[in-house]
């Protein structure tokens, strides 16, 4: 348990967060551009939502000591993290969905007018695929599904490390 609650303040930790992050952002770039996979707008949500993941792990890992810095990392982490869930689920649902040709596929994303993202770093944040396209599957599974359970799995480590945290050491 210690161990675990120690995670926190360990700059290691906080490094194999922002490296897991980052490594789905290159596999992403990886099929959009090696095997000419094009993101929807749904894949490109779920993209800012694991760059959010990087940059929480990036303030915890800069301000590990500090409580602020840990909370606003914390924060950040797990609104990306669940944010990106909740795209993913919505994502599948278009995808599987028998009334899939009722669901409207947004070309531009919709990222707020301070923060164009899509017009500063189109070969990040560019749609240009189809959300209803299922071009891609590992072990039978599509590209979303793949993404809910990465992003469960970033909700999950976060809710049990503050569990843990609140429970041995009454601090997060």
């Amino acid at each position: 348990m210690k161990f675990i609650s120690d995670l926190a303040t360990n700059s290691r930790a906080w490094l194999v967060l922002a490296l897991s992050a980052l490594g789905l952002e290159i596999v992403a770039l990886y099929f959009q551009y090696a095997m000419g996979l094009n993101p929807c707008i749904m894949c490109i949500y779920q993209r800012t939502a694991l760059w959010g993941v990087f940059f929480a792990a990036v303030v915890g890992y800069l301000g590990k000591s500090l409580l602020i810095t840990r909370l606003l990392a914390y924060i950040l982490w797990g609104t990306s993290s669940i944010w990106g869930m909740l795209i993913a689920i919505e994502h599948v649902d278009m995808q599987t969905s028998t009334l899939s040709f009722m669901y409207v596929c947004e070309i531009v994303p919709n990222f707020p007018q301070w923060a164009p993202l899509h017009e500063w770093l189109p070969s990040l944040f560019e749609a240009n695929g189809d959300c209803g396209d299922i071009n891609w599957q590992f072990v039978g599974f599509s590209m979303p599904q793949v993404m809910i359970a990465v992003f469960a799995v970033y909700s999950a480590i976060l809710a049990f490390l503050l569990t843990i945290r609140l429970i041995k050491d009454k601090t997060i």
